[in-house]
């Protein structure tokens, strides 16, 4: 199963690569000039979300730093533990649904702290890979549209974002472990 995986995972990218323009230019979509509006809209709309982002990534830095994060690790380590999660696992968990570049950081210092071949790394990537930063996306998009009311967006994010999270804890286990 593991060498089907990394087979798949070595072709992923080279596929989307190829594959997207080839599709853009059968269908004859101005492919370069379409990927250049594309980036000029997203390098707009990256400087109006930078206050936004500076702020998520400082009130992470300050949880982290002010020990809240250590003392909510040991306070949840118990309960994390009855179910087969890593509580190392907690600061991922909190800054993913909040920030891109936050969890990215977080999961750099797991890599450094337990080496990239650990089984908490690799858990922690595929978390990384398969949640969305729910906030961040609610605040920049929902914002840039205008809409005030999420109604149900935070608590249908949140509930994909748990899934996605446990699953990735139990299917690392079940693969790596």
């Amino acid at each position: 199963m593991r060498e089907v995986i990394e087979y798949f995972s070595l072709l992923v990218l080279p596929v989307l690569i190829v594959a997207v323009p080839l599709y853009g230019l059968i269908r004859r979509v101005p492919v370069y000039e379409s990927f250049v509006t594309g980036a000029k809209e997203g390098f707009g709309i990256a400087v109006t979300i930078i206050p936004y982002l500076v702020a998520i990534l400082f009130a992470i830095a300050m949880f982290r730093a002010s020990g809240a994060m250590e003392a909510l690790i040991d306070l949840l380590n118990p309960v994390f533990g009855a179910v087969g999660i890593n509580a190392e696992l907690l600061p991922m968990m909190i800054a993913r649904p909040l920030t891109g570049s936050g969890s990215l950081g977080v999961l750099a210092e797991m890599a450094e702290e337990h080496g990239i071949g650990s089984l908490i790394t690799k858990t922690a990537a595929v978390m990384f890979g398969s949640t969305e930063t729910t906030f961040y996306v609610l605040a920049v998009y929902f914002g840039a549209v205008g809409i005030k009311k999420t109604r149900h967006a935070v608590a249908a994010g949140l509930i994909a974002d748990l899934a996605a999270l446990l699953l990735a804890v139990y299917v690392c286990a079940w693969l790596l472990g």
